[in-house]
């Protein structure tokens, strides 16, 4: 039994902690039961605890399996190391997030994403690009690598209410992350009271958020890792009389930055056109940067290091090729029949005298909800004449039996009304932006039926009667059956070329409405002009999710739904990319919605020139408002491309157009006012601010060209050629799995059933967290994306990092063999033929920063994981990225010839100082070099803003508090603010400028941590076995020279070869990663360039096999499309008598011996299969391989 007195330095000892060895390093006695342990565990932290002499049986002195002893098994080694890496996948997979996501990301979603946000520590960015870029995938994709990095756990999306379902969706479907939904039940349902602190994935409605005192106070006391924030230009502020004047939206804003570490906004629209408001707005990332208005000096502050904006001119394909095609859009005018136009004046009159009693109430609230009712009144009379008598009548009803409510009460004519429900203006002057669209939908009729301007039940009986008129004069024009309107439509769809193909087959097209009713009233119209109901499918704000989501697979996969008829509904969420024609039958009131519309169909994956058509009612007074517009548009798009489209919403913004409509309504027709009308548009829209907009637009935006778009694709190749998934991690579960009793069977070509998933494991996701459970069995599960779904079979679960099974199953390997790792175990490299004996060791290193978590801990900002060589005289070299993969198990009958080995004293007793030297000496500076270089920039820049602006802010509060203190002196006060609250707030102000420079040190302060040895292997060659074997004859350096000599001269002719070509080529041999040349291939014509990656065998005439590794096969297969292995056939040397010195056994058969030349083969797909987990290398028939190669310059 161990007894405390046995615990001294340097003893290694099981029992302290539960499955692991630790080193002891410090021993101090406080009596003569306890001591006080310092020790190191098997990651290199440093631990401590009181040992009391009770604990004396549950210890145990290590004496077998010591670190360093090399006597563990060799293939549990391969799998425990295998573990080690794939729990720091991250460290090995550069773009790991989407190699593990369903998605196909484009340069500038990876720029965004490993660029600019994964770097910052702590993230506090604007992603600002365009609309239809992608920011969803964007979002996702940060969201998915923090989650594997181990750095996210809890996350809030914050979104207009209308988007919600869309993120949850798109979360789930691309990134499996299952985000739910905050509602109201879930709300009531919170055991704790709190409902944030039990979601850790959760998507809340922006306003649900901002408009609830009590949802915020809950929201303050929880704590998030990533808080997004999308269209988060509606959380604004601006300065009012001197004061800011912040939005309940805005203070949310700030609340969310106070609660979450890394905060994300996205919008397309950051800035309104005012500086300081926009500087307002990224105060919510900084606000000791942005803090106060600007005191003298310039108006305009660097923002780059926390946003990035990319314009859809600058989104480019990985061929270099523009993403976003042309887009064109026409003017459709129609006049109205005589009794349209009636219909037209009586409906306008009604609306203008109801506007002019609006502005007579004393209530706000209520006055702006009548003016939106009035609103919506007017542009049901511009949808159909289905729409205006349907709303007419609706409205008639429901005024008629509020009047019977009063009449019941024998109120009399003069009694005062009570008014029902009022809106928000945050929701009306935004046009419902933040609603579903089916509540959107609901609130709209419910205004449109009862908000009225009457005070008075005689009021209100007048207003009926009025009503009855319109309605009646409005069925008379549904049944004449004369709808310009239509006609036109009618028309349109008819004749124009650009709606038929080159055979005369109808096109699909995307037809936009606002109203419910000329919805129904189309779909009847267009299916018996094309003669087909089915032809025709409908997307609108009352249908479930399910539904929307089948019509559009309907529209976009059934040949045979040639229009989709939408309500703003499909504007918001859906991907209709499949058509490239839209209609707009009715006008939206907002231009943003314009674009939204049109960015339904022109958006990433269009490939065709998209044709917009608006229709638009010519002789009516809001109608000539727009025609305006557009003709000005039209006129403006000739000049200057379809980039109008992006400014339409900052030339004239959507309150702007609005109000321009209403003014149109109510007093158009005053010759001076239609003028006026007409000279503000024509003003908004004038070519020479459309372009200052549009360079203003170009200033504030980063770049990003075709060179550019070509180093991230040969990045991605790059990073593609060496990811985990799906080989590397195939492999490894399905041996762990394995080894811990489970048993996954191939039911379709690499889709496997468990049936069992043993209790172990299952019991392991109690402590992962926040993703699903692991389940009992699967029906099925797979390794590769486009194996998910395969039809006719069940779908299969994607095993990957981040998926509980495969997380379960590499932590229980772990922390059952996790000293195994530096115990080390023999491995044989079959493919050195030399007899240098080496030394695998695994090393990490950490960099940190000088401020602290929430537990105290100092914050790591970097971390790597290097596999390093060392030899007996110290020589070290890079190993690669899984080089144990390449290396088989010592047999046991091998184990008698490598035992004096391991009595080596540069084993026993310098291999980890000297590992630990090497890493302090090479891996550590250049590791320090790069994160302090990107960390000096952005701390200095940030360190030089703040101190800018609170200075100035600190100088002008002096100032204030000097001029009110000598004011209060001469006896004059002021009302707002006296000398004391100056004072005080220059104090404040001064404190805080001491408190953010202090941290901004500390995030300064980088230093490195003591490299740590996880784990290594002695790695014996296949040629120094051989020679203690007595299989060999030649001398070692003879061997070894000719070795050299054979891939020295095919390397030479492989490299002679990709020149000739008129390629690029780079020996990359010393890297290790899985290929000895990267070739660039320069671009033709069409074809882009790209990286071509070669390994090279060389073997003497005559050779019969050619040996492959694990890593050179699975790097082939990982990028088939890149990847060549070269075969070389080497002349004999006179001066080797064995022949082939590749050969592992006896040669069996003759050489032929042919000219002196090098002969150089490419073969291409040279790997069809990947090897099992156990395998290390593969040899291959030579003379096969060779029969399938070709001459270099004979492949593409």
């Amino acid at each position: 039994m161990v007894r405390l007195e046995d615990l001294v330095r340097g003893t290694t000892v099981k029992g302290i902690l539960p499955n692991h060895h630790v080193v002891i390093v410090d021993v101090t006695q406080h009596s003569d039961d306890v001591i006080e342990l310092v020790y190191k565990d098997a990651s290199g932290n440093l631990g401590n605890e009181l040992v009391l002499r009770d604990r004396e049986p549950d210890l145990e002195i290590v004496t077998t399996g010591q670190p360093w002893s090399f006597d563990g098994d060799g293939a549990m080694l391969r799998l425990v190391s295998e573990a080690h890496r794939i729990r720091l996948a991250h460290l090995f997979d550069p773009l790991l997030a989407v190699h593990t996501s369903l998605v196909e990301p484009l340069p500038h979603q990876i720029t965004a994403v490993y660029g600019e946000m994964i770097p910052r520590q702590p993230l506090r960015f604007l992603l600002a690009d365009d609309p239809g870029a992608g920011k969803t995938i964007m979002a996702g994709l940060l969201m998915r690598e923090l989650l594997i990095r181990g750095d996210l756990h809890r996350c809030l999306v914050v979104c207009p209410g209308s988007l919600a379902a869309q993120w949850q969706d798109e979360l789930f479907q691309k990134f499996h992350l299952p985000f739910e939904i905050l509602t109201n039940d879930r709300i009531e349902a919170a055991r704790t009271g709190n409902a944030f602190t039990e979601i850790p994935l959760l998507i809340v409605r922006l306003d649900k958020l901002s408009r609830n005192d009590d949802l915020q106070a809950k929201l303050a006391q929880t704590d998030w890792d990533l808080v997004i924030c999308d269209e988060a230009h509606k959380m604004s502020a601006s300065f009012f009389g001197g004061e800011v004047k912040e939005t309940k939206r805005y203070k949310l804003g700030k609340l969310l930055g106070d609660v979450t570490r890394h905060l994300l906004l996205m919008t397309a629209t950051p800035h309104n056109g005012k500086e300081e408001d926009f500087q307002l707005f990224m105060a919510l990332l900084d606000s000791d940067r942005f803090e106060g208005r600007f005191r003298g000096g310039t108006n305009t502050t660097d923002t780059s290091d926390l946003m990035r904006r990319l314009v859809k001119e600058d989104l480019l394909k990985f061929d270099g090729k523009p993403l976003f095609p042309e887009r064109k859009a026409y003017t459709v005018g129609y006049r109205l029949s005589e009794l349209e136009q009636q219909l037209y004046h009586k409906v306008t009159e009604y609306v203008r005298e109801e506007f002019n009693r609006a502005d007579a109430l004393e209530n706000n609230g209520r006055k702006g909800t009548v003016g939106f009712a009035l609103t919506i009144l007017q542009r049901r009379l511009a949808s159909s004449p289905e729409a205006i008598y349907q709303s007419i009548h609706r409205r008639r009803e429901r005024l008629q039996k509020r009047l019977q409510e009063e009449e019941a009460f024998k109120r009399g004519l003069g009694a005062q009304l009570d008014f029902g429900r009022t809106i928000d203006p945050e929701d009306w002057e935004d046009d419902f932006d933040d609603v579903p669209e089916d509540e959107r939908e609901s609130t709209e009729e419910e205004v449109v039926d009862q908000a009225t301007a009457a005070r008075t039940v005689a009021e209100l009986q007048a207003e009926i009667e009025q009503l009855n008129q319109i309605e009646q004069l409005a069925l008379k024009v549904k049944r004449s059956g004369k709808d310009k309107k239509w006609e036109e439509l009618s028309n349109l769809l008819q004749n124009e070329a650009e709606l038929f193909d080159a055979h005369g087959h109808r096109r699909k097209l995307v037809l936009f409405t606002e109203h419910r009713d000329t919805l129904n009233y189309l779909a009847d119209r267009i299916r018996t002009l094309i003669g087909r109901s089915e032809a025709v499918v409908m997307i609108h704000g009352g249908m479930g999710r399910e539904q929307r989501k089948k019509a559009e697979e309907s529209f976009k996969q059934d040949v045979t739904v040639q229009v989709l008829l939408a309500t703003d509904a499909a504007g918001e969420g859906i991907n209709l990319q499949r058509a490239h024609l839209m209609v707009n039958y009715d006008l939206p009131w907002n231009p943003n919605r314009l674009e939204q519309r049109f960015g339904r169909i022109h958006r990433i994956g269009q490939t065709e020139v998209c044709h917009l058509w608006n229709l638009v009612a010519e002789e009516t007074r809001e109608g000539e408002v727009y025609l305006t517009l557009l003709r000005k548009l039209d006129l403006e798009q000739k000049a200057l491309g379809g980039k109008v489209f992006d400014v339409l919403g900052k030339a004239i913004a959507g309150k702007d157009l609005r109000d321009l409509l209403i003014e149109a309504i109510r007093y158009g027709d005053r010759p001076d006012i239609r003028a006026k009308l007409n000279q503000v548009v024509s003003d908004r829209l004038d070519q020479q601010r459309l372009r200052e907009l549009l360079e203003e637009r170009a200033l504030a935006r980063d770049t990003m060209d075709a060179s550019r778009v070509q180093q991230i694709r040969e990045d991605m190749d790059r990073a593609e050629a060496r990811r985990l998934q799906p080989h590397f991690i195939a492999a490894f579960f399905l041996e762990a799995f394995s080894n811990l009793g489970g048993t996954a069977k191939q039911r379709e070509p690499k889709r496997y059933e468990i049936t069992h998933v043993p209790a172990i494991i299952r019991s392991q996701d109690r402590q992962i967290g926040v993703r699903e459970p692991i389940l009992r069995s699967y029906e099925r599960i797979c390794f590769e994306k486009g194996l998910i779904n395969v039809p006719g079979k069940p779908p299969a679960a994607f095993i990957c990092p981040g998926h509980p099974l495969l997380e379960a199953v590499t932590e229980i390997t772990l922390d059952r063999h996790r000293d195994l790792l530096k115990q080390g175990a023999v491995l044989v490299d079959e493919n050195d033929f030399g007899e240098q004996i080496r030394a695998l060791v695994y090393l990490e290193h950490s960099i940190q920063d000088a401020s602290t978590d929430s537990s105290g801990k100092r914050r790591v900002v970097s971390r790597r994981m290097q596999y390093v060589e060392i030899d007996a005289e110290g020589n070290t070299q890079n190993a690669g990225y899984a080089p144990y993969l390449n290396y088989r198990p010592l047999r046991e009958e091998e184990k008698p010839f490598i035992a004096p080995v391991l009595e080596q004293d540069w084993l026993k007793n310098n291999l980890e100082p000297q590992a630990t030297k090497y890493a302090i000496a090479h891996l550590m500076p250049e590791h320090l070099r790069e994160v302090k270089q990107r960390k000096e920039d952005l701390v200095a820049k940030t360190m030089k803003a703040v101190k800018e602006r609170l200075t100035k802010e600190i100088y002008y509060w002096d100032q204030q508090a000097e001029q009110l203190k000598q004011q209060e002196s001469a006896g004059k006060t002021n009302a707002k603010i006296n000398s004391a609250k100056a004072r005080t707030r220059a104090d404040e102000l001064e404190s805080r400028l001491q408190r953010r420079l202090t941290e901004l040190e500390q995030e300064r302060k980088l230093s490195p941590l003591p490299p740590v040895v996880v784990g290594g292997a002695l790695v014996i060659p296949i040629g120094f076995l051989q020679r203690v074997q007595g299989k060999r004859q030649s001398e070692a350096d003879l061997f070894a020279r000719e070795t050299k000599r054979v891939e020295m001269l095919a390397m030479q002719a492989v490299m002679a070869a990709e020149q000739a070509l008129g390629h690029e080529p780079r020996d990359v041999s010393r890297e290790k990663c899985g290929y000895d040349i990267e070739s660039r291939v320069p671009g033709s014509g069409d074809q882009p360039s790209r990286v071509r990656f070669i390994e090279v065998k060389g073997r003497i005439k005559g050779a019969e096999t050619v040996t492959v590794t694990k890593n050179e096969i699975l790097t082939a297969l990982n990028k088939p499309e890149n990847f060549v292995l070269a075969l070389v056939q080497v002349p004999e040397s006179a001066d080797f008598p064995e022949g082939d010195a590749f050969k592992v056994s006896t040669t069996k058969g003759s050489y032929n011996v042919g000219d002196n030349g090098c002969v150089v083969r490419y073969v291409v797909n040279p790997f069809q299969k990947e090897p099992d987990f156990k395998a290390d290398s593969v040899n291959y028939n030579w003379k096969e391989l060779w029969s399938q190669g070709r001459e270099p310059g004979g492949i593409a």
